[in-house]
């Protein structure tokens, strides 16, 4: 059982800065706490590789543990306002798309406090019935519910509306009326018991609640859609517009808009999705910015979460000569431990060595809080492994609101679209599975056991920086993964390669996804997985532009900026049980990468080793391809054998279902180790391959991939430019 989390404020410090942590324990009062620089963070006790260096810090010891409860669920809020307060008759209305109406009670709308008795509600009740409930301030609730269920994904416009004339209180659900099923219209009227106002802000989609620690909160959120709600001074037919929210206005932001005569604007929490179809969506035009009228719905989910709000426990000053790489807070709690991992970067414009390790910060946001293994009836299939749980994917389970990845659904159903680094990840940290951030640190524990100097960067940095974060670089290495890039990113990495900058990508399955970052809001990542790739979870047709930028999400090479065009290489398999090696092309002959094979024999078998799948190729794999943009110059030096009948052609490869798409039967299958030369007197260098990294430490890092590796960065360190061949075409 877990018993100590965390987390901090910024994943990437400058010398010389600050970071915050914020400290949770689930039972023991008290916790250590030491810094410690992440060298390797693979502590199989058979591989025998795992190194962390402890560094002297004021944190360092014993500190008060306290348990620091999250507040999950996406929800809206408009401050506490006399035009709401001084309501005597009212009507409230929106229209609606509940995803999981049985599931109990919902809010929709509330202006409620428990404490007082006071305050309306209009919610989905515990029989999924549109229901209206009031409380009049003494302790009597009134309440009237349609009592017919409403249908899981289907329009309504409900309404609830109390007359202080008469005492009544009235419900209505109205369905679309564009279906091809039968959804019948219900309404219902009854005499209330009184109303008083309850004085408190109005909220969309959840109740108000009280954490554990006293700090306000949300309870029984809406799933769904939430469109065009309006408030107004009586009952129906009467009345005048209080406020008229459009959900339209303020897309990208945590902003909404009211449009009525109090300009009772609100805010967001916990990101909800926007850019949303509305009610009124024609299909017709598939932009939100284009047709912003038909893109006015929210959709909130009970297990969305953005910050987790904890209050810092201690804060680290960076030292300004603090040595840049990964680090770490290691945290134990009697029988448990845990890291809260980040980076240190030299000052903006500054670096202390040749080559910067590039930290793939965006994926491993990405994958933060990853459910999809436990989550996924297929996924034993797809990994051609039985599901094993470590005991942070247990502690995920029984917490929920510990929030979830970019691969993962919500409980409703629909794709989770955000993942944020600002609460506790489980699996960004040593000690956790080879995959994503812990498979890179085989890379860094290659550096140190080769005395490579290197500064650390990341991927944040690079989209705020763009290409003057790596100018000052001779080189520049990526992780084994770096699946998803910004369009600042992108475009930062390509200018620096079109320069002098010599890149070598380290991984394979690389700058595949567009994504999005937010100024406005720090720390997450969006991603809408449009049309094509592979398929953790499908997208919501018609809503496929990124809320926080506006642009089109999806594949790259959708987009018409394909990695080969970048790196040389993209995606062609993916296999997991086993991996494969490499074999030397004729290519690999030709004098301008000499320097890549020397002390390489000519017929000499590289990779065939390695601690994922056994092998230097394997996992997920690239190759290149003229028609995607792969440079006319470029060499294919090594192409890689042995893959099994379990690695196959990724999706977005097929046009049509066929037979021989396996790395048995299919050629088609492997990774192509690639090198070209640049205009501006840089190169690119591509292994293709995640599992390259993990045969790095194989015979304590005496082996043919280290020594490939090497004689790259070697010479890509050298300050000699490297010179286009005569003939490019």
């Amino acid at each position: 059982m877990k018993k100590i989390l965390g987390y901090c404020d910024n994943w990437s410090a400058i010398a010389g800065g600050t970071v915050q942590f914020k400290i949770s324990t689930y039972g023991p009062d008290r916790y250590e706490a030491a810094l410690v620089r992440v060298i390797c963070g693979d502590n199989e006790p058979e591989h025998g590789i795992f190194k962390e260096e402890e560094i002297d810090a004021p944190l360092n010891g014993e500190h008060a543990g306290r348990l620091q409860p999250i507040d999950a669920g996406s929800y809206g809020v408009v401050p506490q306002s006399p035009a709401i307060d001084n309501l005597t008759s009212f009507t409230i209305q929106a229209w609606i798309f509940p995803t999981t109406p049985e599931k109990g009670e919902q809010a929709i709308v509330s202006n409620w406090r428990d404490d007082l008795a006071a305050g309306f509600a209009l919610l989905i009740d515990d029989k999924g019935a549109l229901t209206l409930r009031l409380a009049d301030g003494e302790g009597k609730t009134s309440s009237v519910s349609t009592g017919k269920p409403l249908a899981e994904r289907r329009w309504y416009l409900v309404s609830g509306s109390y007359d202080a004339a008469t005492n009544e209180i009235a419900v209505c659900q109205k369905p679309i009326v564009e279906t091809l099923e039968r959804l019948e219209a219900a309404d219902n009227t009854e005499t209330a018991g009184g109303f008083a106002s309850a004085g408190a802000p109005l909220m969309f989609a959840a109740f108000p609640a009280v954490l554990s620690n006293g700090k306000s909160a949300s309870a029984k959120h809406f799933n769904g859609k939430i469109d065009r709600p309006q408030l107004l001074s009586g009952a129906i037919p009467a009345g005048d517009i209080v406020a008229a929210w459009d959900f339209a206005q303020g897309i990208g932001s945590d902003k909404f808009h009211d449009t009525g005569p109090n300009q009772l604007h609100g805010n967001t929490v916990n990101l909800p999705s926007r850019g949303c179809k509305g009610h009124n969506w024609s299909g017709n035009e598939q932009n939100w910015q284009h047709a912003p009228q038909e893109y006015g719905a929210i959709h909130f989910h009970d297990d969305d979460l953005y910050d987790a709000g904890w209050e810092t426990d201690f804060t680290y000053h960076v030292p300004k000569d603090l040595k840049s790489g990964a680090y770490a807070i290691r945290l134990r709690a009697e029988d448990d431990e845990t890291y809260v991992t980040f980076f240190v970067r030299p000052a903006k414009g500054t670096k202390t060595a040749k080559l910067a390790f590039l930290a793939s910060t965006v994926t491993y946001m990405a994958y933060s809080n990853y459910h999809w293994l436990f989550h996924q009836r297929f996924s034993e299939t797809t990994e051609t492994l039985w599901t094993t749980l470590e005991k942070a994917d247990v502690f995920l389970q029984e917490h929920n609101e510990l929030g979830l990845s970019t691969y993962d659904t919500h409980s409703d159903g629909s794709g989770v679209r955000f993942a944020s680094r600002l609460r506790p990840i489980l699996n960004m940290a040593p000690k956790t599975p080879c995959w994503s951030f812990n498979a890179d640190t085989h890379i860094l524990g290659w550096l140190e056991s080769q005395g490579i100097e290197y500064d650390v960067i990341t991927d944040e940095d690079l989209h705020d920086e763009g290409a003057s974060l790596l100018e000052p670089y001779s080189a520049v290495l990526t992780g084994t993964h770096p699946e998803y890039y910004t369009t600042p990113m992108l475009d930062g990495l390509r200018h620096y390669i079109n320069g002098p900058g010599r890149l070598i990508y380290m991984g394979g399955n690389g700058f595949i996804w567009r994504c999005a970052l937010s100024d406005q809001m720090p720390g997450v990542i969006e991603l809408r997985r449009s049309e094509d790739g592979i398929r953790y979870r499908d997208e919501e047709p018609g809503e496929y532009y990124l809320e926080l930028t506006g642009e089109y999400g999806g594949l790259w090479r959708r987009l018409g900026m394909p990695p080969q065009s970048v790196v040389g290489v993209g995606t062609i398999a993916c296999g997991f049980d086993s991996s494969g090696y490499y074999q030397r092309t004729e290519d690999s002959f030709s004098p301008r990468v000499d320097f890549i094979f020397d002390g390489i024999g000519k017929d000499e078998v590289i990779g065939d080793f390695g601690l994922l799948g056994d092998g230097a190729s394997g996992s997920e794999i690239d190759a290149t391809d003229p028609m995607m943009g792969t440079p006319v110059h470029t060499l294919i030096v090594a192409r890689s054998e042995g893959h099994s009948a379990n690695t196959l052609i990724c999706p977005d490869e097929i046009g049509f279902h066929h037979a021989a798409m396996d790395g048995v039967q299919s050629p088609i299958v492997r990774a192509d180790m690639t090198f070209f030369e640049t205009p501006g007197g840089g190169a690119v260098f591509s292994v293709s391959s995640i599992a390259w990294a993990a045969s790095l430490p194989h015979n304590n890092y005496d082996n043919n991939v280290s020594r490939v590796s090497g004689n790259v960065v070697q010479r890509f360190l050298e300050e000699q430019p490297f010179a286009l061949p005569e003939t490019t075409g």
